[in-house]
């Protein structure tokens, strides 16, 4: 009988996947929002990682509880899915940056939070982008090693 492979996501897992996700981020974030807010680059910058380390802390708990619920209900990653994984997502990080972003900036919270949807429109496909080319990176690494396993 054939050994099958646990394809499930180990906790050190989900700290690379955040931290690829957030080195990235912020690499194309910080010197947009420099230029767009006319800031100084370490101004925006710092806010910028602070926003990651707020959004790695809660990228790992949000899609251990995700995958778990997941899993429970059978669901399969659909396009659908994908919208609604990164649409949950994007709101609970907008409902914890918005003090932040409040509190940096000096602005009002409402006007951090508009600041927030404008981040919202660009992180909102590429976390869905992002998740799914992890997810077919993922599936073929998991492919490979399972083939290359002696029988």
């Amino acid at each position: 009988m054939e050994a099958v492979m646990d394809t499930r996501k180990t906790l050190t897992e989900r700290v690379l996947f955040a931290l690829a996700f957030e080195l990235l981020a912020v690499a194309l974030c910080a010197p947009l929002l420099a230029w767009l807010m006319g800031k100084p680059l370490d101004h925006m910058g710092a806010l910028t990682l602070m926003m990651s380390l707020l959004a790695m802390a809660w990228n790992v708990v949000f899609n251990g509880v995700f995958e778990r619920a997941e899993r429970r209900l059978g669901l399969r990653r659909t396009v659908a899915l994908r919208v609604v994984h990164a649409s949950l997502f994007e709101g609970g990080l907008v409902a914890l940056a918005v003090p932040l972003v409040a509190w940096w900036l000096g602005v009002s919270w409402w006007e951090a939070l508009l600041f927030d949807i404008g981040i919202l429109l660009f992180f909102l496909p590429y976390t869905m982008a992002f998740n799914w080319g992890y997810d077919v990176l993922r599936a073929r690494w998991i492919a490979h090693r399972v083939a290359a396993r002696p029988c």
